[in-house]
Order: structure tokens, then C-alpha cells, then sequence
């Protein structure tokens, strides 16, 4: 999440401004209160700051403020008061609390459970260029609920949560690659998608790429062997992909 922020001078400059009323001011003063930045660390102070500068409908401060109610930071968890926050910075444009809203609807956490929802609030974050609901976006497309089933649409949505470095969406979009899903079937491309998921932690890439790589190792040994022909090791090798998919 971001906040607007001037070129103050010094952390007095932000204190002053805030108990002046600048709702940036104010977020920026509850931000440096939840991370213990310039100040003591304390969650309280930051909820109460957050709170000032969202009543002024300050979106990013709305924003924090519902994930202090989301998490249980500084207030009790609450998740209606989630909701409620969210809502009021997502109506404003923020990709941040779009998707926070879109999670709470597709969870039903504070709101009745609405999938159509969830999509409708994932699909506006993703289009401001917020990664996880490009990634959320992408998996409702390829299971097709709520929305028709269209992988190339899901494959889209992958791609560019993964030009973000979100591994998830990484990972997905190597096995687009590797089943021919919404792209043309693609054993390097879907290995090299792998491999920027695993390096980011990724389980199920790492796995996949741990299947991929024992394949190739043992065709390869086949071939030194005499086992099998050389056109048969690449096909094995081509293959390898195919073995290491995990659904997500």
C-alpha cells in the first residue's frame, strides 16, 4: 500500500502537519508509528492516525486502517470494519484496497461470500497493475468460476503478475507453458518460469523442477547407456515438463 507523501524535511515537519490536520501528513505519521520508523514502534498511535486522516477520506490511510481491522494491528480483528474501510478506498481507486476487498468477498470474511464480487474487485486492481489480483484474476479464468473458462485470458492475467516477480503466477504460467493452455505449449519457456518461482520459495515449482530435472538426467543416462536412441531421449526430455505438473 502507498500514501501521497511531500517533501517534508524531518519527521517534526510530518508530526506538525499531522496534528494540523493533513490527512497525508497523518497517514505518513501512522505509517512511521506501525513500522517504528523515526518513533517507538506502536500500533495504537498508528490505528489513531490512520483513523484521523481516513475520516478526511484519505484512500491509502482507508486502506491501512482496513488491514489494522484485517489483521487485528492496534484494534481487535474485525473484519466487518475491514470491509468497511476497504470498501471506501476501493470506491476511490486504490488497486491495494480493491484487491483486499475482492480477498474478503472470495473468503467471506466480513461480507457474505460473493465470488462474483471477489472478480468484479480483483479484475479493477489488476487492471491499475496490482500482482496478486492479476494472479487471483488468472486462476478464476483457468478454473472458469464465476467467469467463463478461457486460458489464454488466464495466461495473460499470469503473465503479467510474473513480470511482477509474483511466484505464484510464475509457477502457473510455466505450466500453461507446459500443458499448451492459453499459449503455445512451450517446454523451455515453462522451465524457465519454473525456475523464477522456485528462486522466489516456491513449493510447487520447486517441485516441478525437481521432477523436470530427474527426467532429463535419467534419459540422458539412457542415451550414454545405449538404452534408448537419441530421438527418443529428446522426446523423454520434451516430456519432462509434462511429469513435473502439479495442478495449482
Amino acid at each position: 500500500m502507498q500514501t501521497s507523501r511531500r517533501n517534508w524535511q524531518s519527521f517534526e515537519e510530518v508530526r506538525k502537519a499531522a496534528e494540523e490536520g493533513d490527512p497525508a501528513a497523518q497517514c505518513h505519521l501512522a505509517i512511521c508509528f506501525q513500522n517504528g520508523q523515526h518513533v517507538q514502534q506502536d500500533l495504537q498511535q498508528a490505528v489513531k492516525w490512520f483513523r484521523r486522516a481516513a475520516d478526511q477520506n484519505d484512500a491509502a490511510a482507508q486502506c491501512y486502517l482496513g488491514f489494522c481491522y484485517q489483521t487485528g494491528s492496534g484494534v481487535p480483528q474485525e473484519f466487518g470494519q475491514a470491509a468497511k474501510w476497504f470498501r471506501e478506498a476501493a470506491e476511490q481507486g486504490d488497486p491495494a484496497a480493491q484487491f483486499n476487498l475482492g480477498v474478503l468477498y472470495e473468503t467471506g470474511q466480513g461480507v457474505s461470500q460473493n465470488y462474483a464480487e471477489a472478480v468484479k474487485w480483483y479484475h479493477s486492481a489488476a487492471e491499475q497493475g496490482e500482482p496478486q489480483a492479476q494472479f487471483n484474476l488468472g486462476v478464476f479464468y483457468e478454473t472458469g468460476q464465476v467467469v467463463p473458462q478461457d486460458y489464454e485470458e488466464a495466461a495473460k492475467w499470469y503473465r503479467k503478475a510474473s513480470e511482477q516477480e509474483c511466484a505464484p503466477a510464475q509457477c502457473n504460467l510455466g505450466l500453461c507453458y507446459e500443458t499448451g493452455r492459453g499459449v503455445e505449449k512451450n517446454v523451455r519457456e515453462a522451465v524457465k518460469w519454473f525456475c523464477r518461482a522456485a528462486r522466489a520459495g516456491d513449493k510447487t515449482a520447486q517441485h516441478n523442477l525437481g521432477v523436470y530435472y530427474a527426467t532429463l538426467e535419467a534419459a540422458e543416462k539412457a542415451t550414454a547407456e545405449g538404452e534408448v536412441g537419441s530421438e527418443a531421449a529428446s522426446e523423454a526430455a520434451s516430456e519432462a515438463a509434462g511429469d513435473a505438473a502439479v495442478s495449482p
